[in-house]
């Protein structure tokens, strides 16, 4: 890719980000998130309480890129077959014929991921770490881009079945939007006054747009020393007193690929630490868990992140 072309990619990055400001008010470090997320191939984990406009973000995201947008409510009663498709028996043919599923969109939002049967969250699996979908035994590509963005309530917990760790684990991120400012919340009031801002967007990128970033940010540099550091964060996870389980290979993958992602939005030709640093407690959090004696003495995931992060040489 020229320079020409990848600085044309980067100032659209920044039109995608002015696009979702317009939508979700003062929450700019949880844009930049959703854009790594978007440009590194990964999904998105929003743990958030009800009206703080996580269904407005994933639709704005949608209408910014051209994209194809499905929404599934998760229920005790979904099933695997309402979210892939299955096929179905046509009298006058005499012969079944695929109908697809809402997974077979550029973003799907899994809403309340967490009130579904474990059996039904696992149909998002293959999905969110293969691009593909296998339905009846027969495996079918996904379109791309494919982004799925899900939802949970972390007050709510009747009548819901928490997502197991190889579930969190394909997550790239988990991102909080929390509650606004009150001067962005007064913003919104004058915002919606008329009409929704979500009304009045359009798209910045195309699909095509989405895809050559996509591709471009696995060709951003990583040097070695930062590659070690890495490796290095994540392997003290594995062995710190207060956790009971640490972050796996994947988590590692991850991270770089996020890392990757940050530097190309800075319009950087390499990643550096500090990307490392700031995309660590999004990243790898969510992949942890925590022991008894540290849930009880009220430690947090991101706490043990930055004390990890502190601790260790950042190669110069």
């Amino acid at each position: 890719m020229t320079q020409t072309a990848a600085a044309d990619l980067t100032h659209k990055v920044q039109s995608l980000k002015d696009n979702l400001g317009e939508v979700i008010r003062g929450k700019p470090d949880a844009i930049d998130l959703l854009v790594t997320a978007l440009l590194a191939g990964g999904s998105v984990l929003m743990e958030d309480v009800p009206g703080v406009g996580k269904t407005t973000l994933a639709k704005a995201l949608a209408r910014s890129i051209d994209a194809t947008f499905h929404r599934v409510q998760f229920t005790p009663d979904l099933l695997p077959s309402d979210i892939l498709g299955s096929s179905i028996y046509n009298p006058a043919t005499g012969a079944f014929t695929f109908r697809q599923g809402p997974i077979f969109s550029h973003v799907l939002l899994a809403d309340e991921i967490n009130r579904a049967s474990p059996r039904t969250q696992s149909a998002l699996l293959e999905a969110m770490n293969e691009m593909q979908a296998t339905i009846e035994g027969t495996s079918h590509t996904l379109p791309e881009p494919f982004l799925v963005l899900a939802t949970q309530n972390p007050v709510e917990y009747h009548g819901t079945y928490p997502l197991p760790e190889a579930q969190l684990d394909r997550f790239l991120i988990q991102l909080d939007l929390g509650y606004p400012e009150p001067d962005a919340e007064v913003g919104i009031l004058y915002a919606q006054a008329e009409s929704h801002p979500l009304e009045r967007i359009s798209a910045v990128l195309t699909r095509d747009d989405v895809v050559a970033m996509q591709r471009a940010v696995r060709k951003i540099a990583v040097e070695e020393s930062v590659s070690r550091y890495l490796v290095e964060v994540v392997r003290r996870t594995r062995e710190h007193a207060l956790l009971k389980l640490g972050v796996s290979p994947r988590g590692s993958l991850m991270l770089f690929r996020a890392a990757q992602a940050a530097a190309f939005m800075d319009a950087r030709a390499c990643v550096l630490p500090d990307d490392v640093q700031r995309l660590a407690p999004a990243v790898l959090a969510h992949r942890m868990v925590l022991t008894s004696k540290a849930k009880y003495a009220g430690t947090t995931k991101q706490e043990l992140i930055r004390e990890l992060l502190d601790d260790i040489r950042v190669p110069t």
